[in-house]
């Protein structure tokens, strides 16, 4: 069978057609069951040191993974740093973790019955894995699942399969297991297939995807045919409040880095900032000042703050959302369609709700400002989407600030900061379209472990036949 070259910007792997990629996907999930029994057999000091020592190897190959996320995806040096440092905690933290899976004993009715709790590992794990933030979402996909006894398959990202090759890499120089953490990557035509291949494989007993709600509606329809649990954590359109007390210096920095880090492509990214009437007009001349400095430049041989959009098709994303609410009467205040896949920070303001920006998620460094008449509007105007990842809301007045977040739809509010905002140990995750489950610390246990109740009989029976 001929082997045909897949070639993303620089970054070339092998890619074959959808029979032998489904064939060797199904391959890596007999081999990550065949792994199970001994890897979930194991003490916690064992998978402890080993997730150690891969958080150790992901910081090691620094150049490495910033090198594939410029050649894969046009990343800058600060994002691909980003990335190295959060995944790394990400897996010093799974590494804690290992002693968290615990029970607990609940009190019986039945005299001399002693009932316990137990969590318990599940089997093998899929973890499905976007390109945006491709090693701090790589690692997280399966770090969890894999301190809590799990194995588990990392389906790699069609745009950036050299940058989650290197996660394999870096668990292999750790020296896990063969089996333990398998890497798949398939060619963008056989996507569909081969990830409905491993949803059905009978040994894949998990599955968490991040990515877009589309995509995540189709995942969650094929598991629930298999009654398997899905971890969902998709698409946003984070608004940004900024309150009539707020500090308007410290809003606009927050703003700016959770609208244009990364070009945009985060699924936390600020999409809308809802300023109340009374600020307004102060905080969009700051704003627009700032947004004008954060030009684009190819990240290969600039220093420019922004790199490139990832793809050409999301830099024609942005370009039709800017020209439709342009045409509808927003005001451009910076940036503007750029060229290629370079686009500056793009700020439109006055944005309405008959304007396709106003509800559909740009994935770009494009940020809508919508004005609200007082706090109750603004509240309404941020509740007014499918989504619900992330928020922000800025004002002097704590307790003010704090009756807007609890107000708010979403899964994760910041007041008086950004919208992107990610650690470790962080409940990470959504409501509404934007998915359900959680990601990190003691919450991801739960997403990756079965709870077994157990009973031990210490006097004799007593049954009524």
């Amino acid at each position: 069978m001929s082997i045909e070259t897949q070639t993303i910007s620089s970054a070339e792997v092998p890619a074959a057609s959808a029979e032998t990629e489904i064939a060797e996907g199904r391959r890596l999930a007999d081999q990550a069951a065949a792994a199970f029994l001994e890897w979930s057999g194991r003490g916690p000091k064992s998978k402890r040191m080993l997730l150690l020592a891969a958080a150790d190897e992901i910081q090691a190959m620094h150049g490495d993974f910033e090198m594939a996320m410029r050649d894969e995806l046009g990343a800058t040096p600060a994002w691909a740093g980003f990335n190295v440092g959060l995944a790394s905690d990400m897996l010093r933290e799974a590494a804690s973790l290992t002693t968290a899976v615990q029970g607990s004993t609940i009190p019986s009715d039945q005299a001399g019955s002693l009932s316990l709790t137990m969590r318990v590992p599940v089997g093998v794990v899929l973890g499905i894995a976007p390109w945006n933030a491709p090693v701090i979402l790589g690692v997280r996909a399966v770090a969890t699942a894999i301190a809590c006894g799990n194995t588990a398959i990392l389906k790699a990202s069609e745009l950036c399969p050299k940058t989650h090759a290197l996660i394999g890499e870096a668990f292999a120089r750790a020296g896990f297991p063969e089996g333990v953490l398998n890497i798949v990557t398939n060619s963008p035509a056989n996507a569909a297939e081969v990830v409905g291949s491993l949803i059905d494989h009978q040994a894949v007993r998990r599955i968490n995807f991040t990515g877009s709600t589309a995509v995540g509606r189709v995942i969650a329809v094929r598991a629930a045919a298999q009654l398997k649990p899905v971890l969902l954590e998709l698409g946003g359109k984070a608004p940004f409040v900024v309150l009539d007390d707020a500090n308007i210096d410290e809003a606009v920095k927050a703003a700016a880095f959770g609208a244009f880090m990364n070009q945009g492509q985060i699924c936390m990214s600020t999409e809308r900032i809802v300023v109340v009437d009374s600020v307004a007009d102060k905080f969009v001349a700051a704003f627009a000042a700032k947004a004008l400095t954060l030009v684009a430049g190819d990240p290969g041989s600039s220093s420019a703050p922004l790199g490139a959009v990832a793809t050409e098709g999301g830099a024609d994303r942005v370009r039709r959302l800017l020209g439709d609410a342009l045409d509808k009467g927003a005001e451009l205040i910076a940036g503007g369609p750029g060229q290629g896949v370079l686009i500056p920070a793009t700020v439109l303001d006055h944005v309405k709700p008959t304007m396709d920006v106003y509800g559909e998620e740009s994935f770009g460094p494009l940020v809508s400002i919508v004005r609200a008449r007082d706090t109750d509007d603004a509240v309404r105007i941020a509740n007014d989407t499918e989504f619900g990842l992330s928020s922000a809301v800025f004002g002097r007045d704590t307790a003010q600030a704090l009756g807007v977040a609890r107000r708010l739809n979403a899964g994760m509010c910041h007041i008086n900061g950004a919208t992107v905002h990610d650690e470790a140990q962080m409940p990470f995750g959504g409501v509404q379209s934007s998915g359900h489950g959680r990601f990190g610390g003691e919450a991801g246990i739960a997403e990756f472990t079965e709870l077994r109740w157990i009973s031990i009989e210490t006097q004799p029976g007593h049954f009524p036949i």
